[in-house]
């Protein structure tokens, strides 16, 4: 079993998703099930490809974090330009 990091995009119109340790492994949908089911199977050709190409599956070597950041005090007139 191989485990990889899925990043996941919200599109106008639907979602994307790509796998950053195996370039070029993308897939799309409609809901969030949809691209993960449809990243599962995307993964799984892409490995089989890799391994008929005589190419080896790299190991995972990304963490995924979520980092929440507060949003920035609005700037009062003279401010951003280092007055005081």
């Amino acid at each position: 079993m191989r485990q990889f990091v899925i990043l996941i995009e919200n599109g106008p119109e639907n979602l994307s998703a790509y796998v950053p340790s195996l370039p070029g492994c993308i897939t799309t949908g409609k809901t969030r099930e949809e691209i993960i089911a449809n990243m599962y199977e995307a993964i799984q050709l892409h490995m089989e490809g890799m391994i008929e190409d005589g190419e080896a599956i790299p190991d995972e070597d990304l963490e995924a974090v979520t980092l929440v950041v507060p949003e920035p005090a609005p700037q009062m007139a003279g401010q951003a330009n280092g007055e005081h």
